[in-house]
């Protein structure tokens, strides 16, 4: 991610790309597009739904379901909440404060992931990837003591139900969406 990138402020129903990338500045994954939903103080919420996805080996696949993305500010993670036929699940990246630059979301990966259920249950992803990029990409520890305070923070929110791990707040960003669709053909 750039250093000294000024942190513009998208506009409601702007679509962008999103990019996340790894430590050590490589490209990890794109997002083809985004609509954004909301910019607040704490986070941009946006929308991912039939759109491509780069991986960084070049593998390409397509969305087919909507998922609503919360990409905090100012909080090492970002939540997608993918809407499908069983119930919403929440995909969780630990990842850097994400910043909009005029053409992009943008963020760095630090490898763990929190998915949650529709029950409520929740597993975490990919800690030998962690440990592994930690000595590979050279995270220090104030990163490392970041990552895993926010990981706890995360397994909290994702524990009491708080937002935005909450269905109705996800279908409510849905019907924006939708809403925002209508007056956009």
């Amino acid at each position: 991610m750039e250093e000294g990138v000024i942190n513009m402020k998208p506009k409601i129903g702007d679509v962008t790309y999103v990019d996340t990338f790894k430590h050590d500045g490589s490209t990890h994954r794109t997002w083809s597009s985004a609509t954004v939903l909301d910019d607040t103080d704490d986070m941009i919420v946006a929308i991912t739904y039939k759109t491509w996805v780069v991986e960084s080996d070049g593998r390409r696949w397509f969305t087919k379901e909507p998922a609503i993305c919360f990409y905090y500010k100012d909080r090492w993670f970002n939540v997608m909440a993918m809407i499908r036929k069983r119930g919403i699940y929440y995909y969780c990246n630990l990842a850097s404060p994400s910043i909009y630059d005029g053409e992009a979301i943008k963020n760095v990966d630090y490898d763990l992931d929190v998915k949650v259920f529709p029950s409520g249950h929740y597993i975490l992803l990919d800690e030998d990837e962690f440990l592994d990029h930690q000595v590979m990409m050279g995270y220090d520890e104030r990163i490392i003591r970041i990552i895993r305070d926010e990981q706890r923070r995360l397994v909290n929110l994702v524990r009491d139900k708080s937002f935005p791990f909450q269905d109705d707040v996800v279908n409510d960003y849905f019907e924006k969406y939708l809403s925002l669709s209508e007056v956009f053909e």
